[in-house]
């Protein structure tokens, strides 16, 4: 399992970003002027997402979405890096 470190500041700041990362199943270590202060990690016995229901998923959402009949993924890159 990951642990990461960031500063009170920006877990101040970024704090649902954070809780999103932890909801993953990270583990993050709040800093105070570089000392360690807190912790912010899953809960206990919270269900974790297997690799294999991860792969299920993202198959699930490609399966629902589309591009459109005449529009590929090439085409969306090359007019990314026009703009």
């Amino acid at each position: 399992m990951a642990t990461n470190k960031v500063g009170a500041y920006h877990a101040k700041t970024h704090l649902a970003q954070l809780l999103d990362r932890v909801e993953r199943g990270e583990r993050i270590t709040i800093t105070r002027h570089g000392r360690p202060v807190a912790e912010l990690v899953p809960p206990v016995g919270a269900p974790q997402m297997t690799v294999d229901e991860a792969i299920a998923g993202l198959l699930e959402v490609r399966s629902r979405s589309s591009l459109g009949p005449d529009l590929t993924i090439k085409q969306l890159i090359n007019e990314g890096r026009r703009s």
